[in-house]
């Protein structure tokens, strides 16, 4: 018998040498450079439906762009 989800689960990720957070809560997924607070979410029913966090990824990059170049 599987255990239900009632609070939120934090684990850390390794993706290409960086650390994220994942968050597993009854609401969806949240997915967080580790440090930081806004990241990518998705709702279950988003995730039931063929949402994906494409279009806010896409602004992710953008704004990572815009922080690269700043930083220049």
């Amino acid at each position: 018998m599987a255990t239900k989800l009632d609070k939120t689960l934090k684990r850390e990720i390794d993706v290409d040498g960086k650390a994220y957070m994942l968050a597993i809560s009854p609401e969806g997924l949240k997915l967080t450079e580790k440090g930081r607070r806004k990241g990518q979410e998705l709702s279950w029913k988003g995730l039931l439906n063929g949402q994906s966090a494409a279009p806010s990824a896409a602004g992710a990059g953008v704004e990572a762009e815009a922080e690269a170049a700043a930083e220049e």
